[in-house]
């Protein structure tokens, strides 16, 4: 089943009974970004009362209500991140409290709604994740393997040569089997090793 991520951030801006509600969706490539944006956002609106947020990550997800009342704002965030199919997705509101109390359906509403908004005007587009591999080959079998590379569409990041020549290679995680599988052929003595 396809994920998805976004092409590019979305920002729109809703008023709900005097409270001002900021929807920002955005691509990110983990959390560490994703906590970069979050830095930013804040240091744009330090009079905001909170900046809640919702990550899709893989392994990375998380989520905060940054001070509203539990459950009210970054899990209905999740929930709408998860409704769409999207990974590698920040959601983050910004509430400036306007003075009138909402409740806790309210506030799940509002945070709710302002997501939902922001990903109307979003563009989807499928995530491909990625793998970096190391693949070692005798000299003479070099100049072969990366005509092979560059017909596959593979990215060629580095090389380095000792005993043998060592490319550092970024493709599809979806493609390391026919890699595997493909590699003998261009060459009996190449092996791979995965890239953390």
């Amino acid at each position: 089943m396809p994920v998805y991520t976004l092409t590019a951030a979305v920002e729109i801006e809703l008023e709900i009974r005097k409270s001002r509600f900021i929807g920002i969706v955005m691509p990110v490539d983990n959390r560490d970004a994703a906590q970069r944006q979050l830095e930013q956002l804040r240091a744009q609106h330090r009079a905001a009362t909170h900046v809640c947020w919702a990550l899709m990550a893989g392994g990375q997800s998380g989520m905060s209500d940054d001070g509203e009342p539990s459950g009210t704002a970054g899990r209905p965030m999740l929930e709408v991140l998860r409704h769409h199919e999207l990974d590698g997705v920040l959601a983050a509101v910004v509430r400036y409290y306007g003075g009138i109390k909402l409740g806790a359906g309210g506030l799940v509403r509002a945070y709710t709604d302002a997501i939902a908004t922001a990903l109307k005007q979003a563009q989807r587009i499928e995530r491909i994740v990625y793998a970096e591999v190391e693949i070692a080959i005798a000299y003479a079998d070099e100049s072969q393997l990366r005509y092979w590379l560059q017909q596959k569409q593979y990215a060629l990041l580095g090389s380095r040569h000792d005993t043998l020549a060592r490319l550092h290679v970024r493709l599809p995680a979806t493609q390391l089997p026919q890699l595997a599988d493909s590699l003998p052929r261009l060459s009996s003595n190449a092996a791979i090793a995965q890239i953390m």
